[in-house]
């Protein structure tokens, strides 16, 4: 889990993909602030929730977490992410 400025994990030796998609989330977060996001993410939740009516469905269509998903195992990615990238997979559909 990241929350700024840090990355919460389970496991001692997280893998690279971990890292970079928990990673992708603090950009996100310095982008909104940290309590816009969360804010975002929660309302979003709840209407991904209502459009599936499943929990884990609902999670992964979440746009913070689709852009985070979608570019995981690309380790240069932020490198070259643009601005708010996360602003395309709202309303794109798997």
């Amino acid at each position: 889990m990241a929350l700024f400025p840090f990355i919460l994990v389970r496991k001692p030796n997280p893998g690279a993909t971990l890292i970079n998609h928990e990673r992708i989330h603090l950009r996100q977060q310095v982008e909104m602030g940290v309590l816009l996001f969360y804010l975002w993410y929660v309302v979003e939740y709840v209407i991904r929730w209502f459009q599936y009516r499943d929990h884990y469905t609902a999670y992964c269509n979440i746009s913070f977490e689709r852009e985070a998903f979608a570019n995981d195992t690309n380790l240069a990615y932020l490198k070259t992410r643009p601005f708010w990238s996360f602003w395309k997979y709202i309303t794109r559909k798997e």
